[in-house]
């Protein structure tokens, strides 16, 4: 049920089961999916695990609310393009660990999560997103960006670039 569950905050007795709890996070999604996913899932050339496995990197790769929509741009380019995702948040979730800094050996780990080595999404979501995410995956902003990299500064922002040499010369702490 990984992306299906939807992450909130619920209000859970002390008695209930896992069977309640379960069907309270899934009430949820269902909520999210009629308000705000199913008017546009007819736009898309996705798939409902397909978008939802989306905004599940969506979800991982973003720390601020006003990036995922540019974040969800690089991923639908590269996938318009058949370029690699080459998502890190996707080596995380093999890896079962957040690496600050992946390994190039990391990289190459086989998984069909992999999406340093295999095309398009990976069979499943990563994560479950939130509703900002699953929004992001629907609607990416209308930008020609290929890459981003975090910026470290500290405050969870990223540098989008174009083409490749941008991004190997984009200034990390800019």
């Amino acid at each position: 049920l990984e992306g299906i569950l939807f992450p909130a905050t619920y209000e859970i007795y002390i008695n209930s089961t896992e069977e309640e709890i379960i069907k309270k996070m899934l009430n949820k999604f269902e909520e999210i999916y009629e308000k705000d996913v199913k008017l546009n899932i007819n736009n898309m050339d996705l798939s409902l695990n397909e978008i939802v496995t989306l905004a599940s990197i969506i979800e991982r790769e973003g720390k601020r609310e006003d990036e995922r929509e540019l974040i969800s741009a690089v991923f639908h380019n590269r996938l318009e393009q058949g370029m690699l995702l080459q998502s890190c948040a996707t080596i995380q979730y093999v890896l079962g660990e957040r690496k600050e800094v992946l390994s190039n050996k990391d990289t190459q780990i086989e998984s069909k999560y992999n999406t340093y080595i295999h095309e398009g999404l990976p069979p499943a979501p990563i994560a479950s997103p939130g509703r900002e995410s699953l929004i992001a995956s629907l609607k990416p902003a209308e930008v020609d960006y290929l890459y981003f990299r975090t910026k470290e500064d500290g405050t969870g922002a990223h540098t989008f670039s174009r083409t490749y040499e941008e991004h190997l010369n984009a200034k990390p702490n800019k």
